[in-house]
């Protein structure tokens, strides 16, 4: 069959999140890739992948591998977080649980900034981390990487995003994640920068949709 004829339509990804914020955010990224992403359906009631690995990449691919056993089509899942080097690398892959398992951002943001108070600009840096895996079938079928460099605010500004976006401003910035427009955001944050190498991926027909 012509490839041209299978690809007529958008390709349909399967989101494996319950975090609205990011499934918003990829599918504003997805705007215009002819590529059509929505979560997987009742993904709530599903039996949850334990997310205990040591590494971003270990976490999003065992997640990807582990929901596309529930799907048809082929799923993206995505391990991301804050890494400060003031703190031994914390929160890391512990960013969504950083202050209890049903913690909310502000209470995450909080800890945080109770840990880094006093330390001065050059102990502030930090870097937010994405890793994106595709999976279809229970078989890997590519990863990507992305990070963006920056600093902890010494408090929270802004109300967009989502997240710790609150605080970690990008470097040669002066605005946080929070306090910038969604376009602007999206030409400079880790999970943007992971998700174009993504859609890369699939335009240069590196990705095939198996049978």
């Amino acid at each position: 069959m012509d490839s041209s004829v299978i690809r007529s339509a958008p390709l349909k990804l399967a989101v494996a999140t319950s975090n609205q914020g990011k499934l918003l955010e990829f599918q504003r990224l997805a705007s215009g890739a002819d590529l059509e992403l929505y979560p997987i359906p009742q993904f709530g009631e599903l039996p949850a992948f334990e997310e205990n690995a040591p590494t971003f990449a270990e976490n999003s691919a065992g997640k990807a591998l582990y929901y596309s056993a529930y799907t048809v089509e082929s799923v993206m899942a995505d391990d991301s977080g804050l890494v400060v080097p003031a703190l031994g690398g914390a929160p890391g892959v512990h960013s969504a649980r950083y202050a209890g398992p049903n913690a909310s951002s502000e209470s995450r943001i909080n800890k945080l900034l109770k840990e880094m108070r006093g330390l001065e600009a050059p102990k502030r840096t930090a870097r937010f981390v994405c890793v994106l895996t595709l999976a279809h079938a229970g078989r890997a079928i590519a990863v990507f990487s992305a990070s963006v460099e920056g600093a902890i605010s010494d408090e929270p500004a802004g109300l967009k995003g989502f997240g710790y976006d609150p605080i970690f401003v990008p470097e040669g910035y002066s605005s946080t994640f929070a306090q910038m427009r969604g376009d602007e955001k999206d030409q400079l944050s880790h999970r943007a920068r992971a998700f174009r190498k993504l859609i890369d991926f699939l335009a240069n027909d590196e990705f095939r949709h198996p049978d």
